[in-house]
């Protein structure tokens, strides 16, 4: 039974909004400021299991993540898809022209960019973490300064919504991955999705004739990143997400593409959750 989540951010961020939808409420969430955190938490034992952003629907992929899973053996054991809906929060007694500065995660002010256009007195800055920026304002009591956060944020830290959904692109989703050291037992019968890495050889056809294979054995191709590999100049290790409907046809498909190619590893079998 999982007791404890490893989540970047603190209560109120989109990683604490996965964790209750993911799991029972009662779950205990650790709070980690980085992803490294996150990590460090799950291989030290502090937590069961950990939750890390994957990639979004607007910026596309969170690479660090995809590394941090490789290089310290994680396992994906699930996925879960969450709405972003992007809020601008202040305390109360304030409106959108008292505000003088926004602070918020790069990748919420990149989705709500067009938003700020309206007000160019606001100055916008990086920061760790949408909703860690809502408590700070709350426990600080900053007047003038506004966070860009979920709307539990705003209920935890009672913040008052000067705008809701202030992001460009409405239809915004994020992909988050549940991860742990081992990986999941889950019947063969409700495994349907797969992630896995390899490096393919620098020579013509190498990658179309592994992505050939994956095709033959029916595998249907979700994603496809490419990361470069630190030590060795100009070589890629790709990182692919693949859907069926029989796991045999994905043990086939395994057996054969650990032939073909190098470094080929199995970061995590599970359910999908966009069905």
């Amino acid at each position: 039974m999982i007791k404890t989540v490893a989540i970047q951010g603190v209560k109120g961020s989109f990683h604490h909004i996965v964790s209750q939808q993911f799991f029972d409420k009662d779950v205990q969430a650790i709070e980690c400021l980085t992803f490294d955190s996150v990590v460090d938490a799950l291989v030290a034992g502090t937590c069961d299991v950990a939750i890390m952003a994957l990639e979004n629907s607007i910026v596309g992929s969170i690479i660090p993540n995809y590394a941090l899973i490789d290089n310290y053996n994680l396992h994906v054991v699930g996925e879960h898809y969450l709405d972003i809906q992007h809020n601008l929060m202040a305390l109360k007694n304030q409106d959108i022209q008292d505000i003088k500065e926004v602070y918020s995660h790069p990748m919420a002010l990149l989705q709500c960019k067009a938003f700020f256009k309206q007000y160019p007195h606001i100055k916008l800055i990086e920061d760790k973490d949408t909703a860690e920026v809502a408590q700070r304002i709350s426990q600080n009591q900053l007047k003038g300064v506004a966070a860009i956060a979920s709307v539990m944020a705003a209920d935890i830290f009672d913040l008052n919504i000067l705008a809701h959904s202030i992001q460009t692109i409405k239809h915004n989703e994020t992909r988050f991955a549940i991860v742990r050291k081992s990986n999941n037992i889950l019947p063969e019968d409700q495994i349907n999705k797969a992630s896995i890495k390899f490096v393919s050889d620098h020579k013509r056809g190498s990658l179309a004739t592994i992505l050939n294979v994956m095709s033959d054995c029916k595998l249907n191709l979700t994603k496809i990143q490419s990361l470069p590999i630190v030590d060795m100049p100009w070589k890629y290790s790709f990182f692919v997400d693949v859907t069926f409907d029989a796991f045999s046809d994905f043990k086939k498909a395994k057996s054969l593409i650990q032939i073909m190619a190098d470094n080929f590893k199995v970061l995590g079998e599970y359910k999908n959750a966009k069905l």
